[in-house]
Formats: C-alpha cells, sequence, structure tokens
C-alpha cells in the first residue's frame, strides 16, 4: 500500500464508525452528510479489504480485522494530534533544556552571571553551557548549534536575527596609588603602562605561531590612533577579568567597559575614572540563527535577557 495516496481522513471516519457502530451517527458526530458517510465505509472497506462493519441483529458489529485495527488507528489519530497542536508556552519551571551561550568574560560578569543566578531557583533543571568566542565557528551558529552569541560585532550574515542589549562608555580602572589616579590628563595616560583587552572572533585565532604577528588593535588603541598616538601596552589579553586583577597593583591602568569596571567599585583600592579622549561606546548584541527564532524556549531566553540587561547599571 502507497501511504501517499490513502486520504488519511478515512481513518478518523474509521475510528468514528468503530465507536458508534452507525454509520447516521457517525455522520452526525463528525458533521457529515449520511451518503458522505457511506461512500467512505466503502472506500475503507476497498482499503482494508474487509467488511470492517457487519450488520447483525445486534446492530452494525466489527469484524475480527476492525477490532484489531481499533487500537492502532486510536493511536496513530492521537499522534497526529499531538505532533500538530500549537508549542504551548515555555515553562522554564518544568523545562529540562542547556542552553548554549557565546559571549566573552566582559558580559560573563556583567551580565550571565547575575543572570544566570536569578533564573536557576525557578528554572531547577535548566542549564547554561558557556562557549567563548574562540570556541565556535560562524557555521555552529548558523547550524543553531549555539543559542545565542553576545558580543560586539561588526559584520554578520544578513540572515542572523539579532538585538541590541546595551551601549558601554569606557573608562579606566586603576590602583589609588597610580599617578593617573588624581590627573588623568592625556599626557599622564600616555605616559604610564597598560594592560590591553583586544577583541577576539570567530573560531581559533591564526597566526599564532608567527611570532613577528602583530597585535590586533582594541577599540582603545583605534580610538588613539585617530589622534595619532600609541600608548605603552605591556600585557595583551583576551580577557577583561585579567585586566581588573593586574592593576591591583599601581603600575598599569586597565581601559575598560564601565559595567565592567563598576565590578570593582567596592574594592577600596582601586579607582573607576575617566578616559581622556573619545572612544566609541561598546555595543553588545545578541545574535541567534533563524532555525531558532520561533521557538518558545528560545524566545524566552532572549525575552529573559533582554529584559535583565536593561536593568544592570552603568554607574
Amino acid at each position: 500500500m502507497n501511504i501517499r495516496k490513502v486520504d488519511l481522513n478515512l481513518l478518523v471516519y474509521l475510528n468514528v464508525l468503530l465507536e458508534e457502530r452507525n454509520v447516521s451517527r457517525a455522520a452526525a458526530k463528525l458533521s457529515l452528510t449520511q451518503p458522505t458517510m457511506s461512500n467512505a465505509l466503502k472506500r475503507l472497506r476497498e482499503l482494508f479489504d474487509d467488511p470492517l462493519l457487519v450488520r447483525t441483529a445486534e446492530g452494525m458489529t466489527p469484524t475480527e480485522k476492525a477490532n484489531k485495527l481499533k487500537p492502532e488507528i486510536v493511536s496513530l489519530l492521537s499522534m497526529a494530534e499531538k505532533i500538530t497542536q500549537p508549542d504551548k508556552n515555555f515553562s522554564p519551571a518544568k523545562s529540562q533544556l542547556s542552553f548554549r551561550i557565546m559571549c566573552n568574560d566582559y558580559i560573563e560578569a556583567c551580565l550571565l552571571a547575575p543572570f544566570i543566578q536569578q533564573v536557576l531557583p525557578s528554572a531547577p533543571n535548566i542549564t547554561f553551557d558557556l562557549y567563548g568566542p574562540g570556541d565556535i565557528r560562524l557555521s555552529d551558529m548558523e547550524k543553531g548549534h549555539i543559542d545565542l552569541a553576545i558580543n560586539r560585532f561588526n559584520s554578520l550574515p544578513k540572515n542572523f536575527h539579532q538585538l541590541s542589549l546595551w551601549r558601554d562608555n569606557f573608562c579606566c580602572l586603576v590602583h589609588h596609588d597610580h599617578p593617573y589616579a588624581t590627573s588623568q590628563s592625556l599626557d599622564a595616560y600616555l605616559a604610564a603602562e597598560h594592560v590591553s583587552v583586544s577583541r577576539a572572533g570567530w573560531g581559533p585565532e591564526s597566526s599564532l605561531a608567527n611570532r613577528a604577528h602583530e597585535h590586533k588593535l582594541s577599540w582603545v588603541d583605534e580610538a588613539l590612533a585617530q589622534l595619532e598616538q600609541t600608548r605603552n601596552i605591556r600585557v595583551y589579553s583576551r580577557h577583561f577579568c585579567l585586566a581588573g586583577l593586574l592593576v591591583t597593583q599601581p603600575q598599569l591602568i586597565a581601559t575598560l567597559p564601565r559595567r565592567h569596571a563598576m565590578l570593582y567599585r567596592n574594592n577600596p583600592d582601586l579607582r573607576i575614572v575617566r578616559v581622556p579622549f573619545q572612544v566609541v561606546p561598546i555595543e553588545s548584541k545578541m545574535i541567534w540563527s533563524p532555525l531558532l527564532q520561533h521557538s518558545k524556549a528560545h524566545q524566552w531566553l532572549r525575552r529573559s535577557l533582554s529584559e535583565f540587561a536593561a536593568s544592570v547599571p552603568d554607574r
């Protein structure tokens, strides 16, 4: 039997016929005319090569074949009904999903750590799997293997969905004994030694074996280049948190997004001070594959993260 040639509505009709054991009542239950139901029974008999319902003194009685078909038809129709129902609203309290998110440690510390702390009690079985920018490739995002990527993106495939989470200005984080803590001039900034956090792209970095390989300019150094200036960088890093740790002694300056610097606002040894030149604010966006756009769980994650990001102070 070629299933593509079978009218699956006939199985619905047969199920009701076997329940009612009467053509007229079955037709009424399905809002069909009696001739239509009689024709359906005729087609069913041809399809299964069996009379299915036989008139007896007790009325229409199912054949042995019909009795065997009944539970299988009920199971099939139940499955069909289940898979054709629209998705119900996502319930984080009942979900056992794992969300995969790519971000740098700035977003981990300022957004995801407090967000996850807030979510965990009300979502006891949801897990989060966090990746760095160097851990995944763009193709992983396109295939929907990663739920979200959160970063500062210069260019993206046009089919990706995106949403801006926040814009963050830059500031300097220094030890209170550092000269720049009391004199925030451009000359003092340029005379100091710095830790630089440079951006990371998708996937592992290339040319790591080439010792002559030039460091990528950070956003801060691009701004200085507009002034035809350079700073004395002693440490290059991919990690914002490392920069915060290094300035706990009075030698280096870390120029960081303000929300990240705010993590150290209660440290009595550190000061958050201004940058003596204009740096374009860092805009953090979350992006996702169109394959995940209509997922109820994914919609919950995006909405929840966006609402939480709006609550994170930058002062």
